[in-house]
């Protein structure tokens, strides 16, 4: 039975299984010292999202960096990563500002690691949190923005538990702004058990304007002066039965 270990993130932060050094970190808080909105996208990629689902959801992660690139504000201060979830949970994207962000070509295979996927995005927060409070860089409530044609499946329910109680926690503290969106045949009867606000069912596989719409939500909270607060969002046109 795999039991989650928060501490498997401090020796190995970066996507690519390094711990970005020291005076990497100070370099680029110093050039550029503007507030952060940290963004994690939680992307299911099991084999059921396999084809077209998952050809859209690529194509919507191009759309989501070529928004974000119109936003010369946003392109300093929103911070991207990825993280994807099958049979294994991967960091795929870092931590990056905008201008930097490049989308990666997701692959399908294997099983739902829901839970697991959702506590690995929680400890890159808290860590990438404890970055930016070190380097004096202040920062707006964090998104967790999970998309799934599914539920959690081939993990430890205790998994599930401990992601669901983190994701309650959390959301009450405002440490973090959790969102749910589900992709075709996906249970949002059971996401809605994990998550505090009610999940969103996807029209069809229109990843685009969903991630137009991110790119927006995105940009209107980091130019806000409001660094605590949850705003109004633009309005939703991306859902349906």
């Amino acid at each position: 039975m795999k039991v989650w270990n928060p501490r498997s993130l401090l020796s190995k932060s970066a996507g690519d299984g390094t711990t970005p050094s020291i005076l990497e970190d100070a370099v680029e808080f110093a050039e550029n010292p503007e507030p952060r909105c940290p963004c994690i996208l939680l992307l299911d990629t099991s084999g059921s999202m396999k084809g077209e689902p998952l050809d859209a959801l690529n194509e919507g992660l191009r759309t989501f960096q070529q928004e974000l690139d119109r936003d010369s504000l946003a392109k300093k201060r929103v911070e991207v990563a990825i993280v994807t979830f099958n049979s294994d949970v991967e960091i795929v994207q870092d931590f990056v500002t905008a201008d930097d962000f490049q989308p990666p070509v997701l692959k399908a295979k294997g099983l739902t690691h829901m839970g697991e996927a959702i506590l690995r995005g929680l400890d890159m927060l808290q860590i990438r949190k404890a970055l930016y409070r070190e380097h004096g860089v202040s920062y707006y409530r964090p998104w967790l923005f999970l998309i799934t044609d599914g539920e959690p499946q081939g993990e430890a329910e205790e998994l599930i538990e401990q992601a669901t109680q983190r994701i309650r926690d959390d959301e009450a503290n405002k440490h973090v702004a959790f969102f749910a969106v589900g992709v075709e045949a996906a249970d949002l009867s059971r996401l809605s058990q994990i998550s505090v606000r009610d999940p969103l069912k996807l029209k069809g596989l229109n990843f685009k304007e969903l991630f137009v719409w991110l790119s927006a939500s995105m940009q209107q909270v980091s130019q806000s002066a409001q660094m605590d607060e949850q705003l109004p969002l633009p309005p939703v046109t991306w859902t349906g039965a």
